[in-house]
């Protein structure tokens, strides 16, 4: 593990700690290698210091140390070991946790301390100046070592609130034994930013000491907390991509960076590094296997996306008037969705996006208008599916609809047998490049037999269609008589490898809607591939 000098000024830190807090989240189960890779992309970020984690603690942690040594040359961060205080009545020298600590080679280590004396004399099970002797040993032992040293005060706030001067005491003994930053905890997640900002002021003006803030988001305000400590005067603050963590999470690593670059003004980040936010966010969802919040602030999909049509028309004269800061800065664009409540602009907006010229040409725009409308009273949706949308504006913009293919009918069978299985047999009858095609294919569903029948009759003219692959299905009964009446809209996510595309199908059963959005999705994969259509 080599590190090289910090890319930010270390008067402010920006502290994540994904690879230990976050990984507490339910549902987060990581390996080694995703560790190393969310490492990787976090150094990428600029992040001052990642925490891996509590060596010793677990063979996994220790194996990431270990490795980190080896496989990894941070550019902007320096690695964080986590550990607690030396036991009571023991020495830090004679510890084999801080031992532990010392073995993992990390240049900084970051020490949790009880800071509530509840927590000292009824989990610690020892006095409270004991406790105030295993922090200053612990401390000063390690930078003994030459190690850095931050303090997390454990339930700080709750601490404070029970017993004021004895939390205060533990920042002191901290501090005074070398620690270079104490960051107050709120464990529990309960505090809020004017309560969170008036005691960060008073314990910086009764202590001195340089402090931190680590925020849980049980109230919702873990991101605000955060900036609330700031403005109190805390120069460290401590993070977690997308806010994973435990419980509901931790304050959100995206957000306080960019409230803090682009709100406050300080340059927390490398030069350029902000504009790869939204991607290292979304990179580090694929690696814990959780799907990206599509409505997180800054990164998310629809952070910058537009819906209704006063909001269009203001946008096409300036993105500022509905828009918080340029999407660009952040490395997110701005969308525009496409519904029943689309005005004029918003189709054009929408055409501009999609690279369709409308050509100001007010009867085409007011066509589509009138078109989505009508469509969405039947049960289409087009803001959760551009490319049905693209295909029916490029279709009133061209004259007719784009073909590749004509169906000229089609059948899904489910046979029950008496084993208690099923069998799902589809057939599909169509005309492609003048000829004829029929073809029968098995699935494990009705839905996934067509699509591999329209896969058999097609591939072999269009092979572009090999690379397609279905990647999300919904299914989604919209209000009617009787449930099984009702009709059905369905949503198919399809990709080719380099992109994603939604297409949308609506019928009174949901085979015949899986059709519609089948069709679309194939037509628009050959659209993206830029074959000319024959029918």
């Amino acid at each position: 593990m080599t590190t090289k000098a910090n890319a930010t000024d270390d008067s402010f830190h920006v502290f994540d700690t994904t690879l230990r807090d976050g990984a507490q989240r339910e549902g987060i189960n990581l390996t080694v290698a995703d560790k190393l890779t969310i490492a990787r992309h976090l150094d990428d970020f600029g992040v001052g210091y990642i925490e891996g984690g509590w060596p010793g603690a677990n063979p996994r942690d220790t194996e990431f140390f270990a490795r980190a040594q080896q496989e990894i040359t941070f550019r902007n961060a320096q690695l964080v070991a986590f550990g607690a205080t030396r036991r009571a009545g023991g020495s830090a020298a004679d510890d084999p946790q801080v031992k532990a600590l010392l073995t993992s080679g990390a240049p900084v280590v970051t020490l949790v301390a009880k800071a509530h004396d509840r927590h000292v004399e009824l989990a610690l099970r020892t006095t409270l100046e004991e406790n105030l002797e295993m922090v200053r040993d612990t401390v000063s032992h390690l930078r003994e070592q030459g190690r850095r040293v931050f303090v997390d005060c454990e339930h700080f706030f709750d601490g404070y609130r029970a017993n004021a001067a004895y939390a205060k005491s533990v920042v002191r003994a901290a501090y005074e034994a070398g620690a270079e930053v104490v960051i107050l905890c709120d464990t529990n997640g309960g505090m809020l930013p004017a309560q969170i900002q008036a005691v960060v002021s008073t314990v910086i003006a009764d202590t001195g000491a340089r402090l931190g803030i680590h925020a849980q988001d049980d109230t919702g305000c873990a991101v605000a907390n955060t900036l609330a400590a700031v403005d109190a005067g805390a120069t460290h603050v401590q993070c977690t991509a997308n806010g994973y963590g435990e419980r509901v999470g931790n304050a959100n690593l995206f957000p306080v960076v960019a409230a803090l670059e682009l709100k406050y003004g300080m340059t927390v980040l490398p030069e350029g590094a902000l504009a790869e936010m939204t991607r290292i966010s979304h990179a580090i969802a694929e690696v814990v296997n959780l799907t990206p919040s599509t409505h997180q602030p800054y990164v998310g999909v629809s952070a910058f996306a537009h819906k209704a049509g006063l909001h269009a028309s203001a946008i096409k004269v300036d993105p500022d008037l509905y828009q918080h800061i340029a999407p660009e800065r952040v490395g997110n664009t701005m969308r525009m969705l496409v519904s029943d409540m689309a005005g004029r602009a918003s189709i054009e907006l929408k055409g501009k996006e999609l690279g369709i010229d409308l050509g100001g040409d007010r009867a085409l725009v007011g066509r589509v208008v009138e078109r989505v409308k009508e469509r969405e009273l039947q049960g289409y949706t087009y803001e959760a599916a551009d490319a049905s949308f693209e295909l029916l504006l490029r279709g009133e913009v061209e004259g007719r609809a784009r073909r590749y293919f004509r169906t000229e009918s089609w059948r899904a069978i489910v046979e029950d047998r008496p084993d208690g299985t099923h069998a799902n047999e589809a057939t599909v009858k169509l005309w492609a490049k003048g000829e004829r095609i029929v073809a029968t294919a098995e699935g494990n569903g009705p839905v996934n037999a067509l699509d591999r029948a329209l896969r058999v009759a097609l591939e072999r003219i269009y092979p572009q269609l090999a690379k397609l692959e279905l990647v999300d299905y919904k299914v989604r009964i919209l209000e009617g008589r009787t449930g099984t009446e009702s009709t059905t809209r369905v949503l198919i996510t399809t990709g080719d490898g380099t992109g994603d595309w939604a297409t949308v199908g609506v019928a009174e059963n949901v085979i015949a809607a899986s059709w519609q959005a089948l069709e679309d999705a194939y037509t628009y994969g050959l659209l993206r591939a830029g074959i000319e259509p024959t029918e």
